[in-house]
């Protein structure tokens, strides 16, 4: 009897397992050049002793002093350079702080070339399937994937280097923790990718995915079922997920290394059952950037609020650079101030707040990231801000330490709360499709009806709220809560509600996710979010309004309406220049022309007259 989907596991392919696709040698050692991980998991120099420090995620003394030397040789220069281009990002928001911790000089490696382009991922649990490990990976297009249950370890192997940097940041920063594992990063063997696999890649774009086309029976409509699939293309390779999209009549199959789908691509059209089908490459799911990326990115680029998805048709060599450097200067500065333990925290202390603050003004002034949480106690003056994104939480701290923050004016103390931990897998999947704690309602066409009250006591049933703002004149309102889990929830829940059956609900975007103050460009930005706003409503789209910017809509109607007076002034001005410049040159070109018959008649005259005195009888004889 077949084994459900769900629980099969990795052992179940046992001929793949030295698969020569995950481009590994049969050794036993994992290497870097002078340190390597082998596939017991230990960490051990290049002459094949044990490095007891290693074992610890740490390297010897000398080695901590040259790479923070180096460290603060690149990340200096980087930062300086970011500081005199005035660019937001938060590197240059730390240029003179200097790393004191040894503990975490992995992730500062950053500054230069990773040393390999396969990841060693420990301790991971020896339960655990391909694509629950891969849903932890977003970093770059991925060439192989070896996983050893029996050792508890894992390689990841990228198609290049700058990915294989991003992703090993990345776990670091986020203390990556899989079904309550503390996860051990490394780094595996610096191998070339086969020959024949990098000529597939340059020619045909190869990658781990397959695309398969044309899968409805012509017969009776039925589709091929996610079990066929896996029984027929299983004999190409281990795969990792299927995903089978009905009503478009194709598939997407995943498999572990992209030699399993070139030899896929290659053979699996050859057989009966396949020959009307399309089958072709697709897009690996690890590559794609998730909307905290392009967040990150987008801030440390100095892209307007509302302009993220630039950065999704940008170099992806580009952003992943962008992202490593943002990764080391976060990390930089959460164990400057709070040790090394502090590496990952998401959570920023506010203390010293008046007695009137509120939720919504503390909201105000918080910028550069979605937020996950805001714990106001009141009575105790203090206030926990919970970031999605630990990077967005190093630089709200660094631009407060250099700025000061300020709240019914009085000075505010800022720094680290408790540690928060790394982000749940499931949050994480939900904020890369949009979710917030934001959420949009439109198509609203009695106000009367959905008044403050009745949407506050509705939607309170959810969690608490933050403010609820309206836009009448777009037939809207946006609800903001104190917690993204709530939104979730409320997000599912309202819909059952009768009254919301006909309104538009989805997430809308969190206005601390913008651009600190400081570096907003304002009449760019003002355009910019009008345009992309009208655009989104006019479209129905649902996950990208955002209601902070329509708080001063009046005071930007009547800024725009005197912009336009101006310019419409500007334009009359241009008419008449251009009108008294086309008479002058009517006059001119009139001018010229008399001109040139006057030659032409004095140029006659001359020749009658050089006729008349070259006769031999003069005009008087003639006569």
């Amino acid at each position: 009897m077949n084994q459900p989907i769900e629980s099969r596991s990795y052992d179940q392919y046992p001929q793949y397992q030295n698969d020569m696709g995950f481009a590994y040698n049969d050794s036993n050692e994992i290497s870097t050049g002078n340190e390597f991980y082998n596939e017991e998991g230990v960490f051990m120099n290049s002459n094949g002793t044990m490095n007891y420090q290693g074992m610890n995620g740490q390297m010897n003394q000398n080695m901590n002093q040259n790479r923070n030397q180096n460290m603060n040789q690149n990340m200096g220069g980087q930062m300086n350079s970011q500081i005199n281009g005035q660019n937001p990002s938060m590197n240059s928001n730390i240029s003179s702080m200097n790393m004191q911790s040894n503990s975490n000089n992995e992730i500062f490696q950053t500054s230069s070339a990773a040393p390999s382009r396969t990841v060693y991922l420990g301790n991971i649990p020896s339960d655990i399937q391909p694509n629950e490990l891969l849903d932890y990976v977003r970093s770059g297009i991925l060439e192989s994937v070896k996983i050893l249950p029996s050792k508890n370890c894992a390689f990841i192997s990228f198609i290049d280097h700058q990915s294989a940097l991003l992703f090993h940041s990345d776990c670091i920063l986020k203390k990556l923790n899989i079904k309550g594992h503390d996860i051990r990063i490394g780094w595996g063997k610096n191998s070339q990718i086969l020959p024949a696999v990098m000529e597939s890649i340059q020619r045909d774009g190869a990658t781990r995915n397959v695309y398969l086309g044309n899968l409805n029976n012509p017969v009776n409509g039925e589709i091929i079922t996610e079990e066929e699939l896996r029984e027929d293309l299983s004999c190409y390779g281990i795969i990792d997920c299927i995903k089978i999209i009905p009503e478009k009549g194709i598939a997407f199959i995943h498999f572990l290394s992209i030699l399993c789908a070139i030899r896929c691509v290659g053979n699996l059209p050859l057989k009966e059952k396949y020959l009307d089908k399309k089958c072709f490459y697709g897009k690996d799911r690890c590559a794609f950037i998730t909307k905290t990326q392009q967040h990150n990115a987008a801030q440390y680029l100095g892209l307007a609020p509302g302009m993220e998805h630039i950065v999704t048709a940008a170099d992806r060599e580009f952003i992943s650079s962008a992202l490593v450097q943002q990764s080391a200067a976060a990390a930089q500065i959460a164990t400057q101030a709070g040790g090394a333990n502090n590496l990952g925290n998401r959570t920023v202390y506010l203390g010293n707040l008046h007695q009137d603050s509120s939720v919504e003004e503390i909201c105000n002034v918080v910028r550069g990231g979605l937020l996950q949480s805001i714990r106001f106690l009141k009575e105790r003056h203090v206030c926990f801000i919970t970031f999605i994104d630990p990077i967005a939480a190093a630089q709200f701290f660094a631009m407060c330490q250099l700025h000061g923050l300020t709240i019914h004016n009085r000075r505010i103390k800022v720094g680290w709360g408790k540690h928060s931990g790394p982000l749940s897998n499931a949050l994480s999947l939900a904020v890369s499709n949009g979710a917030s704690r934001n959420i949009y309602i439109g198509n609203i066409i009695d106000f009367d009806y959905y008044n403050p009250q009745k949407l506050r006591d509705d939607f309170s049933k959810f969690g608490d709220i933050e403010q609820i703002n309206y836009l009448e004149e777009k037939n809207c309102a946006f609800i903001n809560f104190v917690n993204i889990a709530n939104a979730i929830k409320a997000i599912d829940g309202i819909k059952s509600f009768m009254d919301y059956k006909t309104l538009k609900i989805n997430f809308g975007k969190d206005r601390c996710g913008n651009l600190p103050r400081q570096f907003q460009n304002q009449n760019q930005n003002q355009n910019q979010n009008q345009n992309q706003n009208q655009n989104q409503l006019d479209n129905g789209s649902s996950n990208s309004f955002s209601d902070n910017e329509f708080i001063d809509e009046k005071e930007q109607q009547l800024h725009q309406q005197q912009h336009q007076q101006q310019q419409h002034q500007q334009q009359h001005q241009q008419q008449q220049h251009q009108q008294h410049q086309q008479l002058h040159q009517q006059q001119h070109q009139q001018n010229q022309q008399q001109n040139h018959q006057n030659q032409l008649h004095h140029q006659f005259n001359q020749q009658q007259f050089h006729q008349y005195n070259q006769s031999d009888v003069g005009p008087q004889d003639e006569i």
